[in-house]
């Protein structure tokens, strides 16, 4: 019989689960398996990529830049994320039963710690680059100072949603506040993490709004004052198409996934949320993959670094033998702008 006002610290995970009506199943369903057999790929795959863009970052001097801090931040939170994602696979199924609820606290608290640290350093990165942008200021002159506190900021953020739920924001003592989702979880901590997130992508929007809207007045000034050329369209649509890109692939990632917290926060009783909810934590886990090919492998010297790498894995090759790079039209994770202005470079901005 269920009191209110009594903790149940010392109830199995099937107590929780029975509670909250969410199925806990015995034995290997088809569903199960289809979900960890892609959970372990798309888990691979981001492990992979992220170790690849943090062993580019290190290796070449080149990215020895604040802006880069950031995205090695990204790649080592996705990488973190994969990592999560890989713990959530081998403790999910039939073996979720078996875990106790401090292994249940830390299953989900990787899972919110990493994805919120993603998240943060995705809002970073805005930031930083529209205060390049708007101070007319290359990257490399980025105060280190600031964007080693935004790491810091990220970190601090992430840690305190991740380690909340296992102290004080869980259900625990309160079963009629129980999300469906996350049995254990209080629904008020789903609609919060689900609002931030939502919150993160509303200022992302307008940073980049703003970024395209000066790069755009700031190239139709300049064409008023030099000759026509192609260079100045191409820049805007550039703009245009990265703009797209970055705020497109946290669209398609993130959206499902936070509607359907969002309804479970609320308590809808009448939406079935738990007939996505894997394959939508599913394609959140996948933007830890999109981060590194929007962020990363569209930066051109990123790309020859990857493929020294490579190379050097494939023919192992010493790693103290020295490279030459040859500098790149494009040092940034989607469009350097230049603009000529009175003879002077107007700007050099990684967008």
């Amino acid at each position: 019989m269920v009191t209110m006002g009594q903790c149940y610290y010392n109830e199995t995970i099937g107590f929780f689960y029975n509670n909250s009506g969410k199925e806990l199943s015995s034995h290997w369903r088809p569903k199960d398996v289809v979900v960890v057999a892609l959970g372990l790929t798309v888990s691979v795959l981001v492990l992979l990529t992220n170790l690849l863009v943090i062993a580019a970052i290190a290796s070449n001097r080149r990215f020895h830049q604040p802006i880069y801090y950031l995205l090695g931040n990204l790649a080592a939170a996705d990488l973190f994320a994969g990592v999560a994602y890989l713990f959530l696979m081998f403790h999910t199924g039939p073996r979720t039963a078996r875990l106790s609820l401090q292994g249940w606290f830390l299953r989900q608290g990787l899972l919110d710690t990493s994805l919120t640290a993603s998240v943060a350093t995705l809002l970073a990165i805005a930031v930083e680059r529209h205060r390049s942008v708007m101070a007319v200021q290359l990257h490399s002159r980025l105060p280190r100072g600031r964007v080693i506190m935004l790491i810091v900021g990220v970190w601090v953020a992430a840690l305190g949603l991740g380690l909340l739920p296992a102290h004080s924001w869980h259900c625990l003592c309160a079963l009629d506040r129980c999300s469906r989702m996350a049995p254990l979880l209080s629904r008020s901590y789903l609609a919060v993490w689900a609002l931030s997130s939502l919150l993160v992508f509303l200022l992302m929007v307008a940073v980049y709004t703003r970024i395209f809207f000066y790069v755009r007045r700031r190239v139709q000034r300049m064409a008023e004052h030099v000759s026509c050329h192609p260079h100045y369209r191409e820049t805007t649509l550039s703009l245009v198409k990265t703009v797209v890109i970055i705020l497109g692939a946290f669209v398609v990632c993130w959206t499902p996934g936070q509607v359907v917290l969002l309804l479970d926060g609320l308590g809808c009783k009448s939406c079935n949320v738990l007939a996505v909810e894997k394959y939508f934590l599913l394609l959140a886990e996948a933007n830890s993959l999109v981060n590194a090919v929007v962020y990363s492998c569209r930066d051109a010297e990123m790309r020859r670094t990857f493929r020294h790498l490579l190379c050097c894995l494939c023919l192992r090759r010493s790693t103290h033998k020295s490279v030459r790079y040859t500098p790149s039209t494009q040092t940034g994770p989607s469009t350097r702008i230049m603009l000529p202005e009175n003879g002077h470079s107007l700007m050099d901005s990684t967008l």
